[in-house]
């Protein structure tokens, strides 16, 4: 169900402290950790604490919530010092798209140059 933890979630596992993880921040809403192979020099996903299978489905069942991934997006950047200088809050929706963990969350990528378009 929609917002329940699910037991086969690598991102439930890793909030229940199941799975460890380099957490950089957390929220009562959101979870913020660093990403096992980073893309960039700060490389840092936020996962809301309810489960979602993606950033759209969030967002239609739990819109402040997900407005909560985005804020703490911005406070991770500015403690990592990327807001200055630019970063990118990416969103991976379907397996297409890149998307591999099936738990909706953001990844904060900065710290070097950032071209468009992504790939």
């Amino acid at each position: 169900m929609a917002g329940e933890p699910q037991a086969d979630c690598l991102f439930c596992k890793i909030i229940a402290k199941e799975i460890p993880a380099t957490v950089v921040r957390e929220s009562e809403t959101t979870l913020a950790f660093r990403d096992i192979n980073p893309q960039a020099p700060t490389h840092v996903l936020v996962i809301p604490k309810v489960h979602h299978p993606d950033a759209a489905s969030l967002a239609a069942a739990e819109p402040q919530i997900a407005a909560d991934v985005l804020r703490e997006a911005g406070e991770i950047a500015f403690e990592e010092g990327v807001a200055e200088s630019g970063y990118r809050i990416v969103f991976n929706t379907g397996s297409g798209a890149g998307q591999t963990v099936f738990h909706a969350h953001a990844h904060v990528l900065g710290g070097r140059g950032l071209n468009w378009p992504p790939g």
